[in-house]
């Protein structure tokens, strides 16, 4: 593989508009482009990577909220809406402070109108592969956190010309297609309170090359394989930080991060990297997920650096929400 100067990044899954209700009643509601596929191609583009999310989002009121949203970071469009388009996704995050002043958020799927449920998320399909093969060729990195056909076979396109396939899973879904993907994958990653175990990761007929499980407040495991080798667990505490102000998007930080610090370069040198060098950069991604708890938002730290520029007063208005807003779900009287 040819590596490019600016390594590539594709990725498909959940790609939805996250809708933050703050713990603090006088700040408005706001909108970011989220989900764990949305987050980790935002944050590996603001940490200077071109990325290329694969969806199939309606050119809808959310849409559009959220596409400004990535392009403000420099977010590659064109595979955001491929093949047949459907209701973009959207879930709404209500955080909170608890009577012992621990902050605490929790999900919604809802609409707070009408009560239908919002817009979920569709994976893509098959005819959306011949689109976006051009673009696989020169990818380091190809990640994926919903499964589909689609989904695995762009994902062995892009393993046969060298690309790292990171898989994310929020749980097991089709047998068939989890097993495909664990089989595939170089990197597994999941939470266990989703999952206890992904099985078979260090079997001798998968390609991964790294397991990793978080735990929460805990920190996270991983095993590490070289030369076909793995090791046992191995256990890294969680990075303090003075303050959490919210921990979503923690996950999602940690793993930029890793691969910001080892993955450029695609498969073959990922599979170089000895145990320190899998450690350093895991403690380097669970820093960057620290830093972000103290900000509201799964991806709130980024927009820290506009607080002094101009564009930040635009940015503000931007993302609020207000009750007359034009991002609703279908069900809602017009």
């Amino acid at each position: 593989m040819n590596t490019p100067t600016t390594p590539k990044v594709l990725g498909t899954g959940l790609l939805a508009l996250d809708l933050v209700i703050s713990a603090h009643p006088e700040k408005p509601v706001q909108s970011f482009a989220g989900g764990t596929c949305g987050n980790v191609l935002s944050i590996l583009a603001y940490l200077g990577w071109e990325s290329y999310p694969i969806a199939r989002l309606e050119y809808d009121a959310a849409s559009a909220r959220l596409t400004r949203d990535l392009s403000r970071w420099g977010v590659h469009l064109d595979f955001v809406h491929v093949g047949k388009t459907v209701s973009t996704p959207i879930i709404i995050q209500e955080n909170r402070v608890t009577a012992t002043g621990s902050p605490r958020h929790k999900f919604t799927w809802t609409c707070p109108q009408c009560g239908h449920w919002l817009p979920g998320f569709r994976p893509i399909t098959r005819d959306v592969v011949e689109v976006v093969e051009p673009a696989v060729d020169g990818a380091a990195v190809f990640f994926l956190d919903r499964l589909s056909r689609a989904a695995i076979t762009l994902a062995e396109m892009a393993s046969e010309q060298g690309a790292l396939v990171v898989f994310e899973p929020s749980g097991r879904s089709d047998p068939k297609l989890f097993d495909e993907a664990i089989r595939i994958a170089h990197i597994v990653k999941y939470a266990d309170q989703r999952l206890s175990e992904a099985g078979g990761t260090m079997a001798e007929d998968t390609a991964t090359l790294l397991e990793i499980q978080t735990l929460g407040s805990k920190g996270l495991r991983f095993r590490h394989k070289r030369e076909g080798i793995p090791t046992e667990w191995i256990e890294l505490d969680a990075v303090p930080t003075s303050e959490i102000v919210d921990t979503c998007g923690s996950g999602d930080w940690c793993t930029a991060g890793l691969l910001a610090k080892l993955a450029p370069n695609g498969r073959t040198a990922f599979a170089e990297y000895d145990l320190k060098a899998v450690s350093d950069a895991l403690h380097y991604g669970q820093s960057l997920a620290a830093w972000n708890c103290g900000f509201e938002g799964a991806r709130g730290g980024m927009y820290l650096e506009l607080d002094d520029d101009l564009s930040a007063v635009e940015l503000q208005q931007d993302m609020r929400l207000v009750p007359n807003s034009a991002i609703s779900c279908p069900a809602c009287p017009k």
